[in-house]
């Protein structure tokens, strides 16, 4: 099956296009390198040096022909979508809207649409949160990431595009890369091994819901066949606080340091974590990684870098 995936120089979707390819499908790549990177990319996929929001995008699409297309390309930074809303709206939502009209222009058959678990839904939710819960997206990139949610259900109805849509939970693991828009796993790991201080902000007693990079591959393989015109969260379920993840990742790396807390970080939500039994039942998906192998396998890759 020929596979379209925006955004498969960056770390989740490398990771994806690489999986692809070894089960027999075939890839095109489309990614700006404005955060994914050459070195990630897999020699046996086509790839486009493009921007989502390019409308040149249609003219790829007819001359791939792509049966199924997995749209993870996104701009990620929460900080970022709040000090240029304009930006987050022009790649999440227009870009969006580019990826869907090509979609629907050229027949294709399903799509495959990456949100956020962690920005979506309403702040104060009780966890683990179902996918039915409450909406409301209190930044930027949590109201870019809901929008682009509502404009796929919207082709789905008038153009019966088949999607299935992954509301991620904090994703981690090989090639998320310490010194970009990076996850605290690959910030503390970096540093660890590097004997660098690592600050904590708040008291750490916050939580987080960290599924490994390989099961999120996992689900994204699933839903090509399955979970038609449903949502899915993709998480663990379970909630671990910044200062166990440190005590783990301290455990891993072999290194005895003590974390700096910082002051806290104003709007940062205190619990996240999401439930994900509708996932098992309809995906047939559920995370085969403990925290501490995905973090086994994490640390292995920075220390090889």
């Amino acid at each position: 099956m020929k596979i379209l995936v925006t955004g498969g120089a960056g770390f989740i979707a490398s990771n994806l296009v690489d999986a692809l390819i070894d089960n027999g499908h075939s890839v095109v790549i489309i990614d700006n390198l404005s955060t994914g990177k050459k070195e990630n990319l897999n020699p046996k996929a086509k790839f486009y040096n493009m921007d989502v929001t390019d409308q040149k995008i249609l003219a790829v699409f007819e001359k791939e022909k792509p049966e199924v297309v997995d749209h993870h390309a996104a701009q990620i930074d929460v900080r970022k979508s709040v000090s240029d809303p304009g930006f987050d709206a022009k790649v999440n939502i227009l870009g969006v809207i580019n990826i869907l009209e090509a979609c629907r222009k050229t027949g294709v058959r399903k799509l495959i649409n990456v949100s956020s678990g962690g920005v979506v839904y309403k702040e104060g939710t009780p966890v683990p949160i179902k996918e039915d819960a409450q909406k409301g997206p209190i930044s930027g990139y949590g109201i870019s990431k809901f929008t682009a949610e509502l404009y796929v259900e919207m082709f789905s109805r008038l153009h019966s595009l088949r999607y299935t849509t992954l509301r991620y939970s904090n994703v981690y693991g090989i090639r998320q890369d310490p010194l970009g828009e990076a996850g605290v796993i690959a910030i503390f790991s970096e540093r660890l091994l590097q004997g660098k201080e690592c600050s904590i902000f708040g008291d750490g007693k916050q939580t987080r819901d960290y599924v490994y990079v390989k099961d999120v591959v996992a689900a994204n393989i699933l839903a090509i066949e399955k979970g038609d015109n449903e949502a899915f969260n993709i998480g663990t379920g379970k909630e671990t606080t910044v200062n166990e993840l440190f005590a783990m990742l301290a455990k891993v790396t072999g290194k005895s340091v003590k974390p700096s807390y910082q002051p806290a970080r104003p709007g940062e939500l205190l619990r996240s974590c999401l439930e994900t039994s509708k996932a098992k039942k309809l995906l047939g998906w559920k995370p085969a990684y403990s925290l501490e192998e995905g973090l086994k396998e994490t640390v292995a890759w920075v220390k090889s870098l």
